[in-house]
């Protein structure tokens, strides 16, 4: 009897030392469903980071899930920023979402397709505070249909969820 509480108390240990060392720094990790699968240029994509060490790096992603019947070999979104010491900057970014053939670059999963794509790497906030990251799609088509999903991930070591 006392071998298997010895057994269980360590099983536990392990378990609560295994949690407490998983530290992944996504300090946001948003996604917001669309509508009827359908994204259109006021539905946009916003997240609040708030940076306490200015002079700490960080990586800033966009995420995006669109089913098989996604119309388009890529994507065309604009990225809003604003925060202290910074005006507010746009940034238009272009995705490739498919191979020439047809193959879709995405995990797929069922009729879903996920990618976290690159915005901005190694990153510096000017000064510490609250920033306002947005993202629009910048297609031709209002609403672009077919898009499940899309959202924002920021990693960093210096950053408060808000």
């Amino acid at each position: 009897m006392k071998r298997t509480n010895l057994f269980v108390w360590l099983v536990c240990g392990f378990l609560i030392l295994g949690f407490a060392g998983c530290n992944t720094n996504n300090l946001i990790d948003t996604n917001v469903e669309m509508a009827q699968r359908n994204w259109s240029y006021v539905d946009k994509v916003k997240a609040v980071v708030g940076i306490k060490d200015n002079s700490k790096a960080f990586t800033l992603k966009f995420k995006l899930r669109h089913t098989a019947d996604y119309r388009y070999s890529n994507i065309y979104i604009l990225m809003h920023m604003s925060g202290p010491g910074l005006p507010k900057i746009t940034r238009r970014y272009e995705y490739k979402l498919a191979e020439s053939d047809g193959q879709w670059l995405g995990k797929g999963s069922g009729n879903l397709y996920t990618y976290v794509l690159p915005l901005l790497s190694s990153y510096h906030f000017p000064q510490s505070g609250n920033y306002t990251i947005e993202i629009e799609q910048n297609m031709r088509d209002n609403p672009l249909r077919e898009i499940s999903d899309a959202g924002i991930l920021v990693s960093g070591s210096s950053a408060i969820p808000r």
